[in-house]
């Protein structure tokens, strides 16, 4: 009798974890690496949170708690979502998981029929296609090219919806492209889903507050509230306040499937570490002051790559309106042979060699569902961009 699941063939390990394991991996043996590959923040949480985590063990707040979230805790998300989108719910709409990452599982696993479709546009999050395949759904692949500013169009998503279609992912501001759709462009969307009332919207915010420039972020059913009663508006405390380790994810939807959601997680992990939600509660009430001087030295950052990366013959990199990442194309460089020999002949090969000629690790494009291209997180040291994307102009001029 086989030991493993005819399910589990189904996926893949997540590309972006690997990618920084071996880099790890490279860096012990006492390689000079440069990891650009984890989409985490190097700022430290905030004083505040901190605080609120090590009052929360010195109180005894140490045992199990509901098994989807502290009463306090989904208040302080109702408030956040009213404050900052415009959007009402009451504690009962909401769910809490370890990490946006369970929260989308849970609502995939609550509600997925085998082949039941879920459209994903492309360069996606490396995890949803996995996922929609774990939860026996399958996932409908909608392009949004570098012509169209890695923006899915109201056409591509049209063409991709089909009468077994159960949901919609929708992220923005994006990973890994750092996209972010402006209220009208969401508007065009919305309009599309509008006219199909059996597609449900998932949304993964979780990038919100990481908006720079002019860019002004908007959420599904903050833009058509018509959507409200099929939309499951996802976040997290993870990327805005420098939280990837607490492991908190959040969302609010409609109460049946909040229910629903509950079943799943009661029956895999529980809940989420109870310091952990008293740490978040802080962070989604506190003070909010520190955000936008984040934003101010990571849009400094995305100036420097994206600026650096032009500079490279044969590479396109867009600059981004949000998130902590790039994603340029290297069309122009495939089928080129390196310094040491390596033929490039697709961006994964690409990646492969510029870690191990230089050091650098990034994440090759097709793991994201959009070739050749590749993500760089920019979200490290000013020093680390700048000798990283020199090592990446280097080898890229000994191209031949």
């Amino acid at each position: 009798m086989e030991l493993l699941s005819k399910t589990l063939a189904r996926v893949k390990p997540s590309p972006t974890i690997a990618v920084t394991q071996k880099a790890a991996e490279l860096k012990a043996a006492g390689r000079d690496i440069i990891g650009l590959g984890a989409g985490e923040p190097d700022f430290d949480t905030p004083q505040n949170i901190q605080d609120a985590g090590i009052a929360a063990i010195q109180s005894g707040k140490t045992r199990y708690t509901a098994v989807d979230g502290i009463p306090e805790l989904k208040q302080a998300i109702c408030t956040k979502f009213k404050r900052d989108n415009g959007l009402d719910y009451v504690p009962a709409q909401v769910s809490v998981g370890t990490g946006g990452k369970q929260i989308l599982y849970n609502a995939l696993m609550a509600t997925l029929n085998p082949g039941e479709e879920v459209v994903i546009p492309a360069p996606y999050w490396v995890s949803y296609p996995d996922m929609v395949l774990l939860a026996g759904g399958e996932p409908v692949i909608a392009p949004a090219t570098l012509e169209n500013d890695f923006k899915l169009t109201p056409e591509a998503l049209e063409a991709a919806i089909t009468p077994q279609t159960k949901w919609f992912i929708f992220n923005s501001p994006s990973n890994p492209t750092g996209a972010g759709y402006s209220w009208n462009e969401v508007k065009a969307l919305t309009d599309v889903l509008m006219r199909h009332p059996h597609v449900w919207v998932l949304t993964d915010d979780m990038y919100e507050h990481l908006a720079y420039d002019d860019f002004k972020f908007c959420t599904p059913a903050q833009v058509e509230p018509a959507l409200y009663d099929r939309t499951l508006t996802m976040n997290g405390v993870s990327k805005a306040y420098a939280m990837t380790g607490w492991r908190i994810g959040y969302a609010a939807g409609p109460e049946k499937l909040i229910g629903a959601m509950r079943k799943v997680q009661s029956q895999s992990t529980s809940n989420p570490c109870s310091i952990s939600q008293w740490a978040a509660v802080e962070a989604l009430n506190g003070t909010q002051d520190f955000i936008p001087g984040n934003n101010k030295m990571f849009a400094r950052r995305r100036d420097l790559v994206v600026s650096m990366l032009n500079e490279i013959d044969g590479m396109v990199c867009p600059k981004p309106e949000g998130a902590f990442y790039v994603y340029p194309s290297i069309k122009g460089l495939i089928g080129k042979t390196s310094a040491k020999g390596t033929d490039i002949t697709d961006d994964e090969v690409f990646a492969t060699a510029l870690l191990e000629e230089t050091g650098v690790a990034v994440v090759f494009g097709a793991a994201f569902g959009l070739s050749p291209n590749f993500r760089i997180s920019y979200a490290t040291s000013d020093d680390a961009l700048k000798e990283a994307c020199k090592r990446i102009q280097d080898f890229c001029a000994g191209l031949k």
